[in-house]
């Protein structure tokens, strides 16, 4: 990471950064150029190791290139503000933000309702207790991502720490 000065290496802190985000952009390789897409996700940690869940659809350009290759690369962030300094003629954006590589791994079927409802849909208050639809789980993509690696950063807010 070339500005060390901004790099969060507290693992409470990178915590606390993705459990204030609501969308994860994951890369998938897809020959010559990557497929970036962006997803509702949950996350467990257990032992300081995070796992995050998504899901989707079982068909489509994500699905397939997950199939086709298990691993992956993710971003989320929290832009703060956009800052002018003006004695020094420069214009920064206050920012905290998470990147790093997972291993994708499917959740097999007598796995999904528990992983829907103890994890995905007990993450907001709104969907804790919700009604959803059982019926779609079988044609559900459901996928715990193992992180390998992981990378914050926060630019923050002139005179805040956080």
């Amino acid at each position: 990471m070339r500005r060390k000065d901004r790099e969060v290496t507290d693992f409470n802190t990178i915590i606390e950064i993705i459990d204030n985000c609501d969308i994860i952009r994951l890369g998938l390789a897809d020959h010559d150029y990557p497929y970036i897409v962006p997803m509702n996700f949950a996350y467990t940690v257990k032992d300081k190791e995070i796992f995050f869940y998504i899901h989707g659809a079982m068909a489509g350009r994500k699905y397939e290139l997950m199939e086709q290759n298990k691993k992956c690369s993710f971003e989320m962030d929290i832009p703060l503000k956009m800052e002018l300094i003006p004695e020094k003629k420069d214009i920064t954006m206050r920012y905290k933000s998470i990147m790093g590589t997972a291993t994708i791994e499917f959740i097999n079927d007598n796995q999904k309702q528990q992983v829907m409802e103890d994890i995905i849909l007990n993450r907001h208050d709104s969907t804790r207790n919700f009604d959803y639809n059982k019926n779609a789980l079988p044609r559900t993509m459901l996928a715990k991502l193992t992180v390998n690696s992981i990378t914050a950063k926060i630019n923050p807010i002139s005179g805040n720490a956080d």
